[in-house]
């Protein structure tokens, strides 16, 4: 079976316009790109300007469809309205949100500073808290018909994990965020929606959480009863389908995409309990470099 089968029909975000941020690389690039092809206009966002701009150039060249890189930090709420007030001043209006941005890596929680813990928490938790008010704001107080906010979770949301607290942390604030703006905003046509990804590796993110041998020593793909790994079109297909018109009826869900990983065994990282002192140590260093 191919897994890198496009799902939905041609122009089937026609005339949508989609801000994803983290859009720069790895998953949310894979989601830019299909909604591209779908026919919708994307802008795309993260601190690093150079990558975003080469994303974009790329994307625009394989898709033929247009894709703005916006230079923002979600951690500050006055550059996400910068950000927004960039897309609106090109587009002319913005239909869906996709906070894809994130940050981790694995640690004994006794060994992070409160810093380490609070940039977890700021980018995921407080990053998708100020997208998700400031577009929200704007959508109420022009009347816009309708809209969509999709939240990138994860399945250690609700088991939790150990040896990723921040981030398991953040994650289940925004998905008890989408759940309560589901029902709190509907009224104003905006849904709220989240998908739960199992492993979708992905060069940079991937490499920073399992470095070096440890890739092979805890193989993911193992723990998936499927026997594999996702491929990226596959949540770009299930991503298209949340922001699409087909979904107008799904609203305060959580996708889980993760081949029955978690139901196999909860908190994606606990098999960590095996790494010796003398590797936390190494990637502790690694971390802090």
């Amino acid at each position: 079976m191919d897994f890198s089968q496009k799902m939905l029909r041609d122009g089937a975000l026609e005339g949508k316009t989609i801000v994803v941020t983290g859009g720069g690389s790895g998953l949310g690039k894979s989601m830019t790109q299909y909604f591209m092809e779908l026919g919708a206009n994307v802008a795309i966002t993260s601190r690093d300007i150079e990558k975003l701009t080469q994303t974009a150039s790329e994307l625009e060249n394989t898709t033929g469809g247009k894709c703005l890189p916006v230079a923002c930090d979600v951690r500050h709420y006055h550059q996400v309205e910068a950000m927004l007030a960039t897309v609106l001043e090109r587009f002319g209006r913005v239909d869906v949100l996709l906070n894809n941005a994130a940050g981790n890596f694995i640690s004994p929680t006794e060994r992070l500073s409160a810093n380490a813990f609070d940039t977890i928490i700021d980018i995921v938790l407080k990053g998708s808290k100020n997208c998700t008010l400031a577009f929200g704001k704007h959508w109420i107080d022009t009347k816009q018909a309708s809209a969509t906010v999709l939240n990138i979770v994860t399945t250690y949301t609700w088991t939790g994990s150990a040896y990723v607290v921040p981030s398991a942390t953040a994650k289940a604030g925004v998905l008890a965020m989408t759940r309560s703006l589901a029902v709190e905003w509907a009224k104003y046509g905006i849904r709220s929606n989240a998908i739960a990804p199992g492993p979708f590796p992905t060069q940079g993110a991937w490499d920073r959480l399992l470095p070096g041998d440890l890739k092979e020593k805890f193989d993911l793909a193992k723990k998936v009863p499927l026997g594999r790994v996702g491929n990226h079109q596959e949540l770009a297909n299930l991503a298209a389908y949340l922001v699409s018109d087909f979904s107008a009826y799904l609203n305060g869900e959580v996708i889980t995409i993760d081949g029955g990983e978690w139901l196999k065994g909860a908190g994606q990282f606990n098999m960590l309990e095996q790494v010796p002192a003398e590797l936390w140590d190494m990637l502790e260093a690694m971390r802090k470099k």
